[in-house]
Protein backbone atom coordinates (compact mmCIF):
# COMPACT_ATOMS: atom_id res chain seq x y z
CA UNK A 1 0.00 0.00 0.00
CA UNK A 2 1.57 3.50 -0.83
CA UNK A 3 1.49 6.85 0.80
CA UNK A 4 0.95 9.80 -0.69
CA UNK A 5 0.53 13.75 0.31
CA UNK A 6 -2.47 14.87 -1.13
CA UNK A 7 0.01 17.94 -3.12
CA UNK A 8 1.19 15.00 -5.01
CA UNK A 9 -2.10 12.92 -5.31
CA UNK A 10 -3.05 16.08 -7.26
CA UNK A 11 -0.36 16.37 -9.08
CA UNK A 12 -0.41 12.56 -11.11
CA UNK A 13 -3.98 11.89 -10.41
CA UNK A 14 -4.62 10.32 -14.27
CA UNK A 15 -1.64 7.93 -13.22
CA UNK A 16 -2.89 7.07 -9.67
CA UNK A 17 -5.81 6.01 -11.19
CA UNK A 18 -4.37 3.95 -13.43
CA UNK A 19 -2.46 2.24 -11.15
CA UNK A 20 -4.97 1.27 -8.53
CA UNK A 21 -7.11 0.02 -10.97
CA UNK A 22 -4.15 -1.87 -12.84
CA UNK A 23 -2.53 -3.50 -9.25
CA UNK A 24 -5.48 -3.03 -7.25
CA UNK A 25 -3.49 -1.78 -4.21
CA UNK A 26 -4.81 1.19 -2.39
CA UNK A 27 -2.85 4.42 -1.61
CA UNK A 28 -3.32 6.35 1.79
CA UNK A 29 -3.62 10.05 0.58
CA UNK A 30 -1.92 12.41 4.00
CA UNK A 31 -1.94 15.71 4.49
CA UNK A 32 -0.14 17.41 7.54
CA UNK A 33 1.73 13.83 7.63
CA UNK A 34 -1.84 12.58 8.69
CA UNK A 35 -4.01 10.32 6.80
CA UNK A 36 -7.20 11.54 5.24
CA UNK A 37 -8.44 9.44 3.01
CA UNK A 38 -7.66 5.96 0.78
CA UNK A 39 -7.83 5.99 -3.07
CA UNK A 40 -8.68 2.11 -4.48
CA UNK A 41 -10.32 0.70 -7.47
CA UNK A 42 -13.82 0.61 -7.77
CA UNK A 43 -13.76 -3.12 -8.07
CA UNK A 44 -11.95 -3.46 -4.64
CA UNK A 45 -14.01 -1.12 -3.07
CA UNK A 46 -17.31 -2.94 -3.93
CA UNK A 47 -15.74 -6.22 -2.73
CA UNK A 48 -15.37 -5.00 0.28
CA UNK A 49 -18.38 -3.08 0.70
CA UNK A 50 -20.13 -6.39 0.04
CA UNK A 51 -18.18 -8.23 2.83
CA UNK A 52 -18.88 -5.62 5.04
CA UNK A 53 -22.21 -5.72 4.48
CA UNK A 54 -22.33 -9.80 4.91
CA UNK A 55 -20.35 -9.40 8.14
CA UNK A 56 -23.37 -7.02 9.69
CA UNK A 57 -25.56 -9.56 8.29
CA UNK A 58 -23.98 -12.13 10.59
CA UNK A 59 -23.51 -9.83 13.44
CA UNK A 60 -25.58 -10.10 16.69
CA UNK A 61 -28.69 -7.66 16.63
CA UNK A 62 -26.76 -5.61 19.02
CA UNK A 63 -24.70 -4.53 16.06
CA UNK A 64 -26.68 -2.52 14.24
CA UNK A 65 -25.67 0.01 11.51
CA UNK A 66 -26.01 3.09 13.27
CA UNK A 67 -23.57 1.76 15.97
CA UNK A 68 -20.98 0.06 13.08
CA UNK A 69 -21.00 3.71 11.20
CA UNK A 70 -22.87 2.21 8.32
CA UNK A 71 -26.19 4.13 8.55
Amino acid sequence: MGVLTVTQARENLAELIEGTHRDGEPLVLTQSGRPVAVMLDHAVFERLREAAHEALLRAPRSLGETELGLA
